[in-house]
C-alpha cells in the first residue's frame, strides 16, 4: 500500500484541527489522523504546579523522535502505539493506542515543520494562517470549554509562552509549506484543491 504523509501545522488556534476533522470526515477510514500533542514528553516526578508550569510550546517539551520513529514504522506498514495525552493533567497517560497504516496519514502540530528530521517525512506540508487576535480568542474558548483552565491562566500563558515560541519557532516554519492556507478550516476553496489531491492519491488513474 502507497502511504502519503500530509503535515498541518500552523499557530495556536489558526484551524489546523479544523481543517484536519473536515479531511477525515470526507475521507473516513481512508485518513488516520495524529497529533503531535500526543508526543509531549512524560513529565516524572513533577507537581501537577510544576507541570503547569513547563513550556509546551517550546520544541524540547515533545518527543519528536519517538514520533519520527513512529511515521517510519506506518510508512513501512506496520502499527504504532500512539501516546495518549492529558491536558487536564499536563502529562502524557500510561495509555496508548493502536494506529494502524493507511492510504493517508495527517500529523497536525505547531512545530512539525520546525524539526527538519520531521519535516522530510512529509509529502504535502500545509501550513494554516489565522489572525492573531482570532487564534487567541478560539484558544481561550477551547482552554477554558475543553480542558477545565482559567481565563487568567489562558492569558498568563499566551504572553509568556505561546506568543513568544510563535514568533520564534513556529512562523518562521511557514516557509518550508507547500501550501499556505488562510483561515483554516473555513476557507473552502483551498480545502477543495486539498481533498482532490488526497483523493488522487486514494484512487490513482
Amino acid at each position: 500500500m502507497s502511504i502519503i504523509l500530509i503535515g498541518i501545522a500552523g499557530g495556536t488556534g489558526s484551524g489546523k484541527t479544523t481543517l484536519t476533522r473536515h479531511l477525515k470526515d470526507h475521507f473516513g477510514d481512508e485518513v488516520t489522523v495524529i497529533s503531535h500533542d500526543n508526543y509531549y514528553k512524560r513529565q516524572v516526578g513533577k507537581t501537577y504546579e510544576e507541570r503547569a508550569q513547563v513550556n509546551y510550546d517550546h520544541p524540547n517539551a515533545f518527543d519528536t523522535d519517538l514520533l519520527i520513529q513512529h511515521l517510519k514504522q506506518l510508512k513501512s506498514g506496520h502499527s504504532i502505539e500512539c501516546p495518549v495525552y492529558s491536558y487536564v493533567d499536563h502529562n502524557r497517560t500510561d495509555e496508548t493506542r493502536e494506529i494502524l497504516p493507511t492510504k493517508v496519514i495527517i500529523v497536525e502540530g505547531i512545530l512539525i515543520f520546525q524539526d527538519e528530521a520531521l519535516r522530510s517525512l512529509f509529502d504535502i506540508k500545509i501550513f494554516v494562517e489565522t489572525d492573531a487576535d482570532v487564534r487567541i480568542l478560539r484558544r481561550a474558548l477551547r482552554d477554558v470549554e475543553e480542558r477545565g483552565r482559567t481565563l487568567q491562566s489562558v492569558v498568563t500563558q499566551y504572553l509568556t509562552t505561546v506568543k513568544p515560541m510563535h514568533e520564534q519557532y513556529v512562523e518562521p516554519s511557514r516557509k518550508f509549506a507547500d501550501i499556505v492556507v488562510l483561515d483554516g478550516g473555513h476557507n473552502l476553496v483551498a480545502l477543495e484543491m486539498i481533498m482532490q489531491r488526497i483523493q488522487g492519491h486514494i484512487d490513482p488513474r
